[in-house]
């Protein structure tokens, strides 16, 4: 087994199988502008490597990934809107690389996974998770929209799911997530690494070029193409709701552990 680390990411390649893993537990593998960058050329790179049959993004710790770094939020807390259109801008190209690598790609889910966190699951091929994990998709509490991550979240979850759970933020078990379509599998914690063993199992003993002929099959034929259109309409659509006045009210509020403005007396 070869490995590779560097201060956000740890990647290991066994065999045909190349892991991608998240190791920031002490911020619950939430990200910032650092590690979007690295996930996107860890995706590139493994899309690209010929020896890579399939790719595993994981995580280390309690929680799968908690979205957004509380410092790299303060930072955006004064963004102007072309900043925020940068910025998201660069969330929105590192999901296009998970999603589009031309490998397959499995989620292995060991813990809590919110707002962001769960664009990153959604944006993977294949998802198992424990039973224990707990999924939201929190941004509207501050103000926000999941904007950048909806393309996948959407079609994961489907339309009628996401009308409810990203209109109320409202926590929701992996037995719920599975039943929505958000993950494919939902195991005990000590049963985690077979199941995904057993899914890389399968798609390292199909053609290469087959399996990457349909993945892009599914793509090409499912509901609407994530083209520059659509992920541009995101990008303006979270530098809009960032710098409007709830959007400003909804991230300091959260930061200075304080109740928004607009909850009812």
């Amino acid at each position: 087994m070869n490995a590779a680390s560097n201060s956000a990411l740890t990647i290991t390649h066994h065999g045909a199988v190349r892991t991608i893993t998240l190791c920031r537990p002490d911020v619950r593998n939430a990200f910032n502008d650092e590690v979007i960058a690295e996930l996107k050329t860890a995706f590139i790179e493994a899309g690209l490597a010929a020896d890579v049959r399939c790719v595993v993004l994981a995580a280390k710790g309690p929680a799968f990934c908690a979205g957004a770094d509380l410092n790299w939020m303060r930072r955006m807390a004064d963004f102007t809107r072309s900043e925020n259109l940068a910025d998201a801008g660069q969330l929105a190209a590192m999901l296009r690389a998970i999603y589009e690598c031309p490998k397959p790609t499995i989620a292995r889910v060991q813990g809590d996974v919110f707002a962001g966190g769960v664009g990153l699951v959604a944006a993977c091929d294949m998802a198992v998770s424990v039973d224990t994990a707990t999924y939201c998709l929190s941004e509207v509490k501050l103000g926000l929209i999941p904007a950048t991550i909806s393309p996948y979240v959407i079609r994961a979850m489907g339309a009628r799911a996401s009308h409810r759970y990203l209109l109320t933020a409202e926590r929701f078990s992996a037995a719920e997530a599975h039943r929505i379509g958000l993950v494919h599998e939902v195991v005990a914690a000590d049963a985690l690494d077979a199941k995904v063993a057993e899914l890389v199992l399968a798609l390292v003993a199909a053609s290469p070029s087959a399996v990457r002929a349909c993945k892009r099959l599914v793509q090409d034929v499912a509901e609407r193409e994530i083209d520059d259109a659509l992920v541009a309409h995101t990008v303006a659509c979270i530098a809009d709701i960032r710098v409007s006045a709830e959007g400003k009210e909804g991230v300091q509020s959260f930061l200075q552990k304080r109740k928004p403005n607009w909850l009812l007396k």
